[in-house]
């Protein structure tokens, strides 16, 4: 479905008259008009949370259960089938929170059916209900000065929350409290559960399920030869969990909460197997097995459920983009960032002397530097205090790098092989240590110490925990396996919080933004910077193009190599920068040209005032255009490095509202007929389309939102262009 089909069926869906149509927004364009509320039915049997895009029904009589998820974009009904609340598992016995009995078939839901369905007496039942506005999830000290939005935190919209009693005889006092939040202006609701314990003894949640949803299958096998032609279509909504970690840079890999299932009470279903993996439910792998105390409350991860409107792959990305910007602001500080390869501190101020001096706004001290992060020697933290003072005083955060997950510390420390009762030969990178044992606790305690005694900026923290589960009985953070992962999880979960609220930017190439993290890897394999220089520029740009479909530019990093990185020689290596100038230049063009930051490792950022100058013109092209480079990405060609390729920036909400960056990787002069996909720009008639010369000229828009524009770029070069209202 494109943009306008989208709008059209909106339209016509919220008004009988097509007249109504044209008046329908676009909610990637203005999301002004979509404000969340919660509405409670006349005979108070029922409530709906909605925002013009989606609206979830929720029965409160006989017991809560959500009745309906309706896409309001597209009409569609997103779930088929009524199911609990949520689960828990409390001392060994598994007790539905919520839900209704005695549908007839799982193939749909009929509002009519609602009305005849029952309440299981052995689940935990609603006692109240409760509205209000939504809540932080953790404190965000803004680094206004790398973004080139103010974003709101927490994200406006609404919340509700339902409560949850045990059926009698049950041996315990608790209650479950479900909780919601429904945001203004985009199709995304949050979900989590607390359990509190109101009794007088501990008791034991040894797993749950935070939600379920009965899905509408993407498509109709009654046979398939490989699983994974069942998700080949894809889905009318993603679902997410800040339960996320793993080796990868992508929410899909890293999705270690979210689990999608056969049904089976779908009977019905065309799958001969009955094997359609058409229920979503979100829950640890293992435990979380958490002992809550008396008076005490156990709080679960949170879910997140963004509803798609299309098919299309750019608009279904350009979605998820706008959600990470809700729920992950800070993942939209996007700093120009420099790894300085010596912790001595006469190279440190060389490196911050020259990074101030070109507009550079970052420096860490990378890994091979000599910056050890764990030294705890008072001299050693003053020194780094006097660099760190040192470089705010230019202007330049500073800050350094810490290995955490893919190393081997010692025999008591490392997470435990539950099959041979030691360490080695089942984690994630083969060793790692155990982020509950004696050694994990000391940890990070140390780096709480090191940011707290330095002042630093920022922390790069390489492998951060992946998920590895720790049979041991011995280490002080966790009892044994089944609480181990939630355990560590927690850890550094709650470190990265701790970081976020005292503004340390946070690099960690591992999916942890909707912890606190601000950037990750835009996806790249770092051999491929021994690759020849003509090479590594072509690479560079579809690493860029890829990474961009689901991250916003400022999500994800990209690497530059000054010296040599992996081998390669002279022909892969900048240095000398001033003989590699022109590639040096496409480097930095193509980089600040898409909104990217890159890892810009060396000694150096510039060796002559050629050099200097180079360096400068880019960042000051960056900085010029900030606003329009960290908007979205509407992806125009791939490059293959037969003709041009490039990327258009779109923002209708700036008096820039495009700017579209094209490459020429052939060695003549191209001149090029152009299309631009200006839907995203708000624009709707006409566009101000003005050169790298400045000359500007009006264009009238096509039918499909559209212009074609003539460039001309220079071999092995590039050029760029503005789009503003007429």
């Amino acid at each position: 479905m494109t943009r306008g089909t989208a709008r059209l069926v909106a339209a016509l869906l919220a008004s009988a008259s097509p007249l109504a149509a044209e008046a329908a927004p676009d909610w990637l364009i203005d999301p002004s008009p979509y404000r969340a509320s919660v509405q409670v039915a006349a005979d108070g049997r029922s409530l709906a949370l909605s925002n013009g895009l989606l609206r979830r029904t929720i029965r409160l009589s006989p017991n809560a259960a959500t009745v309906a998820l309706d896409n309001l974009m597209t009409g569609a009904s997103e779930i088929r089938s009524v199911r609990p609340e949520a689960v828990v598992e409390i001392d060994g016995r598994r007790f539905d929170v919520g839900g209704l009995m005695g549908q007839p078939v799982h193939n749909y839901l009929l509002p009519e059916w609602v009305e005849g369905l029952r309440a299981d007496p052995l689940a935990f039942r609603l006692v109240r209900h409760e509205t209000g506005t939504t809540r932080e999830r953790f404190p965000w000290k803004k680094r206004t000065e790398w973004l080139s939005r103010d974003l709101p935190w927490p994200p406006p919209g609404v919340s509700l929350t339902l409560e949850f009693q045990p059926p009698d005889g049950v041996g315990f006092e608790a209650a479950v409290l479900v909780h919601y939040e429904l945001y203004d202006g985009i199709p995304l609701l949050a979900k989590w559960i607390e359990v509190r314990n109101r009794g007088r003894a501990a008791f034991r949640l040894n797993r749950f399920v935070g939600e379920i949803l009965a899905t509408v299958e993407t498509n109709s096998f009654v046979g398939v030869r490989d699983p994974a032609e069942f998700t080949a279509d894809p889905r009318s909504l993603h679902v997410e969990t800040d339960f996320s970690f793993g080796d990868g840079m992508t929410a899909r890999v890293a999705a270690a909460g979210v689990h999608w299932k056969p049904d089976p009470l779908y009977a019905t279903q065309v799958n001969y197997a009955r094997q359609t993996p058409c229920l979503v439910e979100t829950h640890p792998e293992i435990g979380p097995d958490q002992l809550i105390a008396p008076g005490a409350t156990f709080e679960s991860f949170r879910t997140f459920v963004l509803l798609h409107d299309s098919t299309e792959r750019e608009r279904r990305g350009l979605a998820l983009r706008r959600m990470y910007r809700t729920l992950a602001p800070w993942s939209q500080e996007n700093p120009v960032l420099m790894h300085v390869r010596s912790a001595d501190p006469a190279a440190v101020r060389l490196a911050v002397d020259q990074a101030a001096d070109v507009g550079f706004e970052l420096v860490i001290l990378t890994f091979g530097s000599g910056f050890d992060i764990e030294n705890e020697d008072p001299s050693y933290l003053a020194g780094i205090r006097d660099l760190v003072e040192y470089a705010r005083g230019k202007g330049v955060a500073l800050g350094g790098y810490s290995l955490l997950a893919s190393r081997r510390v010692s025999e008591a420390d490392d997470v435990v092989n539950p099959k041979t009762g030691r360490p080695g030969g089942f984690a994630t990178f083969g060793d790692s240590p155990c982020l509950g044992s004696r050694w994990g606790q000391d940890y990070f305690r140390k780096l709480r110490r090191f940011f707290e005694a330095t002042g630093a900026g920022v922390l790069e923290h390489d492998g951060s925990y992946p998920g590895d589960a720790c049979a041991s009985t011995a280490h002080p953070g966790h009892r044994g396996y089944d609480d181990s992962q939630w355990a560590q999880w927690t850890e550094v979960r709650d470190f990265y919080r701790w970081c976020r609220a005292r503004g340390i930017y946070l690099n960690v190439p591992d999916w942890y933004f909707l912890s606190g993290s601000s950037k990750t890897g835009m996806g790249y394999r770092e051999t491929n910077w021994s690759l020849p220089r003509e090479q590594q520029e072509i690479v560079e740009r579809q690493n860029v193009y890829d990474g961009t479909w689901e991250k916003t530019p400022s999500m994800g990093w990209m690497f530059v190599p000054l010296t040599e990185y992996h081998g390669g020689g002279e022909d892969a290596t900048i240095e000398p920068l001033a003989d590699h100038l022109a590639h040096y230049e496409a480097r930095l063009a193509n980089l600040f040209g898409a909104g990217v930051q890159a890892c810009y490792r060396g000694p150096r950022l510039y060796d002559t005032e050629a050099t200097r100058a180079v360096v400068r013109k880019w960042v000051a092209f960056y900085k010029t255009h900030r606003a329009i480079l960290d908007s979205d990405i509407v992806h125009l060609r791939r490059p293959d490095g037969r003709d041009w390729d490039g990327l258009l920036h779109v923002n209708p909400g700036r008096p820039t509202r495009g700017l579209a960056v094209i490459h020429n990787p052939l060695d003549v002069d191209i001149e090029r007929e152009i299309r631009l996909p200006l839907d995203y720009t708000g624009l709707t008639e006409a566009a101000l389309v003005r050169g790298e010369d400045g000359a500007a000229r009006r264009v009238a828009l096509e039918r499909d939102h559209g212009i074609t524009t003539r460039v001309k770029v220079p071999a092995r070069g590039r050029t760029w262009l503005t789009i503003e209202a007429p």
